[in-house]
């Protein structure tokens, strides 16, 4: 956010550039000086403030001006900033319209011309109105704004990708927000084309992509250097280990997240059995501080960025991004996560983003205010997700297909679950189609151990029913199981007691796939802990192996 704006609008060149610089001696330190030489001209500076996100603290307006007098516009410029002060400057003859206008636009003060010396006769008066007008500011919040209906696809995946990469934001809603609306006249786009994004600088982008706002951001997508010692695919609690020991190694280290740094667990809203963290943190948090430690090691992360493949060069391992940049290295790390399981039901697929939702549980609670929310799952983000809706929602209900909430989540969860009143466990239902037109309208429930199929009204229902791995993009070059997770060290198929299709003499190490140099770690990895510590830990051994096969090559 800029300085507080000045505006003073004059239809006379002399007297605008003179009121101008009088006011940018006194002034100009602490204020903005803006000048208009038309009441319409001026509007629309306004309007260019606000969508700034900057702020006007006082209009000094000329009274006799062609089209629109200086009362006129005072009328129109307070609905865009309703607080700032209003001086009109008036001869002797339009004193009457300004004593009138007092009632009639909230005038605060009128200001006879000439105004020389200003010394005397008007910084003395604008002094008093900028000290009452600062006393009572309070700036606005100073970031990115997102204008959107609470039901698109689009504008959800925007929040989203804001939220997981830990950049502050405002949302608008142009359904329910009076200022949303007034900001898209503003900006003459589309309402159509919603979201629209406001930046800090002025800048605006509608519908973007997520990668064109973190264009517009600054984020690093694009690697400073051709080759590094060490690739990082997938920016979760593994990668972002395998990224701080690696560079802490002396490792020139890329990690390429897909989406934000923190991956799946990033979106967690609560992780409480992370050992050194007794009170707990949250996904994001972990992100944040991970992401930090490894920056300070000189690791250099692209986001969002993704790779669609891998190939092997002259001795080197080369990974192709989507945008065709290609990057090489001596050793790639896969840690590439799994995603949220898919609810293969009628209606889902269509209503996703407009009312369901997969995680995004840091992203949408707020909206779920004194509403009734449906949560599918009863593993630990389906819990986590629970206890962090239960403060907004009206009532929580989950829903889980099995006996009990035992099988799969941990105690301590349980034992929050039970003691939130606001939560309900429906063991044995599970929902069997989704209806809206537009958005989510209703779900229609089954319990299976009685049949009985029960049509209930919802605007939300968040799905946590486990993960699947993201690997058909490695097909064919390294080996998996039937579910699509990486095969590594001693799961490996075995040929003639050797792996199958491995070339060296030694054996593949623990973390190591069947081709030599490309590791994987984390929830991607047959046989992992879907477990947060546990992937810091692959991903932090992993390094060692990276290091005993770079001895072996170089």
């Amino acid at each position: 956010m800029g300085k507080p704006a000045i505006l003073t609008v004059d239809d006379d060149p002399e007297v605008l550039q003179a009121i101008a610089r009088d006011l940018r001696k006194q002034y100009g330190g602490e204020y903005r000086i803006v000048r208009a030489d038309s009441g319409q001209a001026a509007l629309e500076a306004l309007e260019q403030l606000k969508l700034r996100n900057d702020t006007a603290a006082l209009l000094l307006v000329d009274q006799r001006m062609p089209q629109i007098s200086g009362v006129e516009f005072i009328e129109q410029a307070v609905q865009i900033f309703p607080k700032a002060k209003r001086v009109l400057l008036t001869a002797y003859a339009d004193t009457e319209a300004a004593i009138r206008a007092i009632n009639t636009a909230k005038l605060d003060y009128y200001l006879l011309k000439p105004w020389d010396p200003p010394e005397e006769k008007l910084y003395p008066v604008l002094d008093d109105l900028l000290e009452d007008w600062q006393a009572s500011y309070r700036p606005d919040f100073d970031g990115v704004r997102v204008i959107g209906d609470r039901w698109s696809p689009e504008s959800h995946q925007i929040k989203d990708f804001l939220a997981r990469n830990q950049i502050p934001y405002r949302w608008l809603d142009i359904e329910q927000s009076q200022e949303a609306q007034n900001l898209v006249d503003y900006s003459h786009e589309n309402p159509e084309e919603m979201p629209l994004v406001l930046f800090g600088d002025g800048a605006r982008l509608s519908q973007p992509t997520p990668r064109q706002v973190a264009d517009q951001l600054g984020l690093q997508t694009q690697a400073e250097k051709p080759f590094y010692d060490l690739v990082i695919v997938g920016g979760g609690p593994a990668g972002l280990a395998a990224a701080v020991y690696g560079a802490s190694e002396g490792l020139r280290t890329v990690m390429i997240e897909r989406e934000a740094p923190g991956g799946q667990a990033g979106t967690s809203s609560r992780i409480e059995n992370y050992l050194g963290f007794p009170s707990g943190l949250s996904g994001g948090d972990l992100a944040r501080r991970a992401v930090t430690q490894a920056r300070r090691f000189g690791v250099e992360i692209l986001s969002p960025q993704e790779v669609k493949a891998i190939h092997q060069k002259d001795g080197y391992r080369s990974v192709t991004l989507t945008d065709g940049a290609e990057i090489s290295a001596h050793a790639v790390i896969l840690a590439l996560g799994v995603w949220w399981r898919r609810l293969n039901v009628p209606g889902t697929e269509k209503l996703t983003g407009a009312g369901v939702y997969y995680g995004a549980a840091q992203s949408e609670a707020i909206a779920c205010t004194d509403e009734d929310v449906y949560v599918v799952g009863g593993a630990n983000s389906a819990g986590q997700g629970a206890m962090y809706f239960s403060k907004y929602a009206r009532k929580v209900t989950m829903l889980v297909r099995g006996e009990s909430l035992a099988k799969s989540m941990s105690q301590y969860l349980i034992d929050q679950i039970e003691e939130t009143e606001n939560i309900e466990v429906k063991a044995y239902h599970s929902v069997i189609e989704a209806k809206g037109d537009g958005s989510l309208e209703a779900v229609v429930i089954e319990n299976s151990q009685t049949g009985e199929v029960e049509t209930v009204p919802a605007n939300s229902l968040f799905i946590f029913i486990g993960a699947v791995p993201y690997t058909d993009w490695l097909e064919g070059l390294v080996a998996r199981d039937n579910r699509g997770f990486i095969l590594t060290g001693p799961d490996l198929p075995q040929k003639q007691d050797r792996p199958q299709g491995w070339t060296l003499d030694r054996e593949p190490y623990l973390l190591e796939t069947n081709v030599p140099g490309i590791f994987a770690v984390g929830d991607v990895r047959h046989g992992s802990i879907k477990r947060v510590a546990s992937g810091v830990g692959e991903g932090s051994i992993c390094v060692q192996f990276v290091h005993r096969y770079l001895s072996d090559v170089l």
